[in-house]
């Protein structure tokens, strides 16, 4: 059960100087030319002071757009692996929504189940996650149909809710989140038992995603597939802003005597991102890469690794070039009889 307490809003100044203090660089959303953006600040006086959802979410953290994996070089016949774990720096990311929060969970899934990939590992138990409930909404936005909410906790070692101006309820979670508030247990009051809820965004549940995944497998050959994926351009915005999205393709660049292994993030969205050598490609158009897209996130993984590949975030519609808006196609989809 949490530990709440209350903190108000201009002691997170001081609170930000203790968690510097203490060796945590502080990652926190930030207005760049109206987009909200995941950057270092030194003081919550940079942060954005009002927005929906960050343009892009804080993942790449966790899993970096492109990240080194190891160096190898060359000496004759023989190849010598030189692995390159940096040791990540100790992070606080700071205004994370709580269905960005819930990504993790995907993240951990498929980085620390059954294989334990120590990059990730290293980061994730280096980063600690301070998460901002909702206190408003858009038409994008579909956390309530996926299992989250406005004020979900998974996720987050600390979230906050803003009760007014000045007074944040902050749910104290986990280990992580203790160490926190133990930097400056001053600035730290009991909250009692307050109803966070009324200050949080009212989103409506717009789908049943048990009945989705129970039929995704029946529609697999459907025509509504094609009539979705129309317009589709195959640029992989969706995955790109996804804070879910785990798939990666490993590229290794060399000079003939020294080289390094680089793990970039890839798409299902992507014409080559089943391409064989052969020239064969199991889903040649775009309707099967857009297919693939929604069953994995919906289907596949419920089923293989016991949780949702999507958080209800919204980003995907919101960027979209052409305006796919993935609320409207699981409607669509939920109709196909």
């Amino acid at each position: 059960m949490a530990d709440k307490k209350i903190i108000r809003k201009s002691s997170l100044g001081e609170l930000f100087k203790k968690i510097r203090s203490d060796g945590k660089r502080i990652l926190a959303p930030v207005d760049r030319g109206g987009k909200i953006l995941f950057e270092y600040v030194d003081s919550p006086g940079s942060i954005a002071p009002d927005y929906i959802q960050t343009t892009l979410s804080a993942k790449d953290t966790l899993l970096p757009r492109c990240e080194e994996m190891l160096r190898f070089r060359t000496e004759q016949k023989s190849v010598y692996l030189e692995e390159s774990l940096n040791r990540p720096e100790p992070t606080l990311i700071f205004g994370v929504r709580p269905c960005d929060a819930r990504s993790i969970a995907v993240l951990n899934a498929v980085y620390l189940i059954n294989y334990t990939d120590d990059i990730y590992r290293q980061k994730i138990d280096t980063t600690t996650i301070v998460g901002v409930s909702c206190a408003k909404c858009d038409e994008y936005c579909f956390c309530t149909s996926v299992g989250g909410s406005p004020g979900d906790t998974a996720g987050s070692d600390m979230l906050l809710t803003q009760m007014d101006n000045d007074i944040y309820l902050a749910e104290i979670l986990t280990d992580k989140g203790k160490a926190i508030a133990a930097l400056a247990p001053e600035l730290f009051a009991e909250g009692g038992d307050v109803d966070k809820n009324k200050h949080c965004a009212d989103v409506p549940v717009r789908f049943d995603v048990k009945d989705l995944s129970k039929r995704l497998p029946g529609v697999f050959e459907d025509p509504v597939w094609i009539a979705q994926s129309l317009r589709c351009i195959g640029c992989g915005t969706c995955s790109y802003v996804c804070p879910a999205c785990t798939c990666f393709d490993i590229q290794d660049e060399t000079d003939g005597n020294r080289g390094v292994r680089l793990r970039c993030w890839d798409s299902c969205g992507f014409a080559q991102f089943t391409l064989h050598t052969s020239g064969h490609n199991p889903r040649e158009v775009q309707s099967q890469r857009w297919r693939q897209r929604i069953m994995h996130k919906f289907s596949y993984q419920p089923d293989q690794l016991d949780v949702i590949g999507c958080v209800g975030c919204g980003r995907c519609s919101r960027t979209c070039p052409v305006d796919m808006n993935i609320l409207q196609h699981i409607t669509d989809i939920l109709e196909v009889h």
